[in-house]
């Protein structure tokens, strides 16, 4: 029972250290997309870099800059958020290929709004909103090199 407790404080110490440092504005790194095609004003529902190397390689160092202190190095999450690698494995099984590509559809739209507006429940910021921070190539920059890191492939 006390080493459950234990683990309970340090993960509460841990998540208590996270958060506060990402909810600053200027903690957030920007992110050089000069080299990815620019996408406009009007915001994508799908990644339109989805499987571009460059896409991915600006991705990485995106997320190793503004999302791995919480979401883990390489996206594997010690606990303290979401294990990102697992985002649309609800789409990986899927056999018809139209339900495929909805699911993949929906999923791109569900991490562009968590990005773009954080993630709050009863007034507490458990994520912070980077909509008025990172552009929204650096956004699917950072989804496709999410998607390059799936534990099951296609």
């Amino acid at each position: 029972m006390k080493q459950i407790r234990n683990t309970l404080f340090a993960c509460s110490l841990l998540a208590a250290a996270c958060l506060p440092s990402f909810a600053l504005a200027e903690d957030v790194v920007a992110v050089d997309t000069k080299t990815l095609a620019p996408l406009g004003a009007e915001w994508r529902d799908e990644n339109p870099y989805a499987g571009q190397a460059e896409a991915i390689k600006i991705g990485e160092d995106a997320f190793a800059e503004n999302c791995a202190r919480c979401h883990g190095l390489q996206a594997k999450s010690g606990g303290v958020a979401p294990d990102l690698r697992l985002l649309d494995r609800d789409c990986i099984d899927l056999t018809n290929a139209e339900q495929k590509q909805a699911c993949f559809k929906e999923t791109d739209k569900y991490f562009l709004f968590s990005i773009r507006n954080g993630k709050v429940r009863n007034g507490n910021v458990y994520m912070p909103p980077f909509g008025e921070y990172l552009k929204q190539e650096a956004m699917w920059a950072i989804k496709a090199y999410l998607a390059s890191l799936r534990t099951n492939q296609i």
